[in-house]
C-alpha cells in the first residue's frame, strides 16, 4: 500500500521523507575470540553502513553504524565479551546521534583491525564483521619450527642435539703425551689424531597439518539433534593430533584449535609455511536425505569429480568462505590463481596412496560410502607440493551416524583409524621427511 502523505507538506518535504532510509534492526551479534584474532559480527536483514576510527591513550576502536536502532541484539553485545578475550577489554554501545549507534571497543593492546561487509550466504543475512588482529601478530604454528631447531641442531649435519656444532677433530690425550722411554733430542712419532666416524644425518620428523573443517561463523552441516559439524571435527582432529604427537617421528599442527573461522586459502598457506609432508582436512558429511551413510576419503581432481555427489560436496565445501565471511579486499587472489593453475599430478598420486590406506583403516570401524578414494576440486586440497586428503568421517545428516559422532569413544576410534593409515603411509614413504 502506498504511503499517504499530508497535502499540507511541501513538495521538498515530501521528497525528503521519501528519500529517508528505512531504520534497520541488528538482529544478531556474535563474538568469536581466538589467540590469532577476535571476530565481532553484526547481522541484519539489510546492508549496514558504517564509519570507523581509532582513539589513542587508551586504545579504542569506534564503529558508527548508521540507520539502525538500539535493539536487544546490540544491548546484549557487551555481555558476550569474555574476560579471557586476548584483544578486547570491554564493549560499550549507545546512541551517538539520531539513527546512529556507536560501538566502542576498549582494547587490551594495539591492534590492526579489518572491518568489512559480507553479503547474505546460507542462512545468514547481511553481516558487518570486525576482525581484531594484533598489531604484531604471532604465529603459534611457528613453534613447530622452533622445536625442530632445538631438537635437530643448526642444520649443518653435525649438531649435538642442542644447536651447537661438534668439533671435527677430537685430540687423543694418550697419543699426544711422550712416553717415559723417549730420549731427549729424539722426536717420537705421534699417531695423527683420528676423526670420529661421521654422525648419521639427522632428518626432521614428518610434519602433518590437520585441518578441522568450518568453524566460527560457519557451523558446517548440522544434524537432526543439533550436532554441529565444526564441533565434532575439532574434537576428532585434536584426538588425531594427540595420537600422532605421541610418536617422536611426527610434528603435528592444527589449522584451528578453537571455534573460529579460517579462510580456505589460509589453511593451505599454513601447511605450505610449515613445509608439511601431509595435509589432512577432517569433515562430517551431509546429504539431502538421511539415508546416506558411510565414511569417505577424497583427493584432488584435475579434470573433474569422480561422481555427481563428489562434485556437489566439493561445491558445498568450497562455499565455506561465503558462509564464514572473508574480507575479499585483502585476500591473496594471486596465490589462489596459482594454486588453481599449477599442475599437481605428483601431489594427486601421493594423495591417492595415503587416501587408500586411510580408507582401508576406516572401513574397519564404519561402513564405507564408496570403496575407493573419490576425487573432486576441493579448494583446501590444492597445495601443489603437499599430499592432501579430505576425510568425511560419517554422515552427520544420518541419525545413527550422528549418534556415533557424538560419542567420544567413537571419535577416538575414528582418530586411531586415521592415524594408522598415516603411519602406514610414512612407513612406506620414509624419504618424504626432508633433512
Amino acid at each position: 500500500m502506498p504511503l499517504l502523505l499530508s497535502p499540507l507538506l511541501s513538495p521538498s518535504a515530501i521528497a525528503a521523507l521519501q528519500s529517508t532510509p528505512a531504520i534497520a534492526q541488528v538482529r544478531s551479534t556474535r563474538v568469536w575470540p581466538a589467540s590469532e584474532y577476535t571476530r565481532v559480527t553484526f547481522e541484519s536483514a539489510t546492508v549496514l553502513k558504517y564509519q570507523q576510527f581509532f582513539v589513542k591513550n587508551p586504545e579504542r576502536l569506534v564503529i558508527d553504524i548508521e540507520n539502525v536502532e538500539l535493539g536487544p541484539a546490540l544491548k546484549e553485545l557487551a555481555a558476550k565479551i569474555g574476560n579471557d578475550d586476548p584483544f578486547i577489554q570491554t564493549v560499550r554501545v549507545g546512541v551517538n546521534r539520531p539513527n546512529v549507534i556507536r560501538v566502542v571497543l576498549d582494547l587490551k593492546t594495539e591492534v590492526k583491525p579489518q572491518v568489512f561487509a559480507v553479503p547474505p550466504a546460507g542462512e545468514f543475512g547481511h553481516r558487518l564483521m570486525l576482525d581484531i588482529y594484533p598489531a604484531k601478530p604471532t604465529d603459534p604454528m611457528l613453534a613447530l619450527l622452533n622445536d625442530d631447531v632445538a631438537a635437530f641442531g643448526n642444520g649443518n649435519g653435525n649438531g649435538n642435539g642442542n644447536g651447537q656444532a661438534m668439533p671435527d677433530v677430537v685430540p687423543d690425550p694418550v697419543a699426544a703425551t711422550p712416553s717415559k722411554d723417549a730420549k731427549p733430542g729424539n722426536v717420537e712419532k705421534v699417531p695423527p689424531a683420528s676423526k670420529p666416524p661421521p654422525a648419521p644425518k639427522k632428518t626432521r620428523p614428518f610434519v602433518v597439518v590437520i585441518d578441522p573443517g568450518h568453524g566460527g561463523e560457519d557451523p558446517g552441516a548440522i544434524g537432526r539433534r543439533g550436532t554441529r559439524e565444526k564441533d565434532i571435527v575439532l574434537m576428532i582432529a585434536k584426538k588425531l593430533k594427540d595420537k600422532l604427537h605421541s610418536d617422536p617421528q611426527y610434528r603435528v599442527a592444527l589449522t584451528r584449535d578453537a571455534d573460529f573461522f579460517v579462510p580456505l586459502n589460509m589453511r593451505v598457506q599454513r601447511a605450505r609455511k610449515l613445509r608439511a609432508d601431509l595435509f589432512v582436512s577432517v569433515h562430517a558429511d551431509a546429504f539431502v536425505t538421511p539415508q546416506a551413510n558411510g565414511s569417505s576419503v577424497f583427493a584432488l581432481s584435475e579434470r573433474g569429480a569422480t561422481s555427481t555427489a563428489a562434485n556437489w560436496l566439493a561445491d558445498k565445501e568450497n562455499n565455506a568462505d561465503l558462509i564464514g565471511g572473508v574480507n575479499l579486499n585483502v585476500r591473496d587472489t594471486h596465490l589462489a590463481r596459482t594454486l588453481l593453475d599449477l599442475s599437481q599430478t605428483a601431489q594427486i598420486s601421493d594423495s591417492l596412496k595415503i587416501g587408500r590406506l586411510v580408507l582401508a583403516e576406516m572401513g574397519e570401524i564404519n561402513h564405507l560410502h564408496k570403496s575407493h578414494v573419490e576425487q573432486a576440486g576441493f579448494a583446501v586440497l590444492k597445495a601443489p607440493d603437499i599430499p592432501s586428503i579430505l576425510i568425511e568421517t560419517a554422515f552427520i545428516s544420518n541419525p545413527d551416524e550422528e549418534r556415533k559422532l557424538r560419542d567420544p569413544a567413537y571419535q577416538d576410534k575414528l582418530a586411531e583409524a586415521i592415524a594408522d593409515g598415516i603411519r602406514g603411509y610414512f612407513k612406506k614413504n620414509p624419504a618424504l621427511a626432508r633433512a
